[in-house]
């Protein structure tokens, strides 16, 4: 695999991919998606690599089983008594659909706390038909719709668990966040307290890591390997709840869903925002860590697709039901197929 050094700015230094997804017209590529990507084992050994790995990146939505395993691994999940689907819809970027938003106020519910506690702001539901629905019933979409509203309604419950004040659990100094970020740094192999930290699109703490350190943390996932045997249940616990439910991880037509159900378990991947995705390939002892470089999501299921095939993650019948994932058709705005998004290497 090609490799580049990263280039710098004044913001400093930013990852380099290599052209590998390509957006057709008719019979020319009209736009082309650069990727970088490192798979390694959980001690970290590489195994695949594409462009710079080195450089951080934020994993944004990516980091989710990691802050799902921290709220498991706390007591929360068993002290509230969170079932698969809960458990699931904490680690998910979920759709909004009916059985999400009713799932996420079962666990609010348990918390004895109020959609009203959710900070993590409103927006309609991903899925069209949900936010169709909520329009057509003259509801007004509220933070339960977000596709962060799961994560949320979690880390509330670390709060209680933890006795931390729940009202400030978007900050980094919570003993809430401060947990989030102790445990991902255990699964990445960073000093939290030295890595760059933002704010996500939801308002929560957000880390950056190398590509590869995503990696081997996506293989610890896989393995369970290389890290505290609580912090190995933990992750366990929410490995299990995701490949039990998946529908419950994103929802009707998403590639998170279809890839865990299509793999019938082996491979579960979590995608961020920002063409951010991360996966952890059970059987082969692997994890995958991938950033289409200009962000664009439309890019990240082709490309995280012809990534685990090169591993030899996907047999025949996964790669015939992830087709539509693979190479997405793109459509006009009458309907009429013009085009596809698809890899170029």
């Amino acid at each position: 695999m090609t490799t580049q050094p990263a280039q710098k700015s004044k913001h400093g230094a930013y990852p380099q991919g290599v052209p590998f997804i390509g957006v057709t017209r008719g019979e020319l590529i009209e736009s082309v998606h650069a990727v970088a990507a490192c798979a390694a084992d959980p001690s970290g050994t590489v195994a695949l690599e594409l462009g710079d790995v080195e450089v951080p990146v934020y994993l944004r939505s990516a980091a989710k089983p990691f802050i799902a395993g921290a709220i498991v691994a706390s007591g929360a999940a068993e002290r509230y008594g969170f079932d698969d689907r809960e458990l699931a819809v904490i680690a998910a970027s979920h759709n909004g659909e009916p059985f999400h938003v009713e799932c996420v106020r079962g666990i609010l519910s348990k918390l004895g706390r109020s959609e009203n506690d959710l900070q993590c702001g409103a927006h309609a539901p991903t899925y069209e038909l949900a936010a169709r629905a909520l329009v057509t019933g003259g509801t007004a979409f509220s933070a339960i719709h977000n596709n962060c509203s799961g994560k949320h309604a979690g880390i509330l419950a670390l709060c209680a668990m933890l006795g931390a004040d729940h009202t400030t659990y978007l900050e980094r100094s919570n003993p809430a966040q401060q947990t989030i970020l102790a445990f991902s740094a255990r699964m990445t192999g960073d000093d939290e307290n030295a890595w760059p930290v933002a704010v996500d699109g939801c308002g929560i703490p957000v880390f950056a890591t190398a590509l590869r350190r995503a990696a081997r943390a996506f293989a610890r996932f896989a393995t369970l390997e290389g890290i505290a045997e609580s912090d190995a249940r933990a992750l366990e616990r929410v490995r299990r709840a995701v490949q039990a439910q998946p529908a419950f991880l994103a929802g009707t037509g998403r590639f998170d869903t279809d890839l865990i159900v299509a793999t019938k378990g082996t491979v579960v991947g979590k995608a961020g925002a920002e063409g951010v995705h991360g996966d952890a390939w059970l059987s082969g002892r692997l994890g995958l860590a991938m950033k289409v470089i200009d962000g664009n999501r439309r890019a990240t299921s082709p490309a995280v697709i012809a990534l685990l095939d090169r591993l030899g993650a996907l047999d025949e019948a996964a790669k015939a039901a992830l087709e539509p994932h693979a190479a997405p058709v793109i459509r006009n705005v009458a309907g009429r197929s013009v085009g596809s998004v698809m890899r170029i290497d």
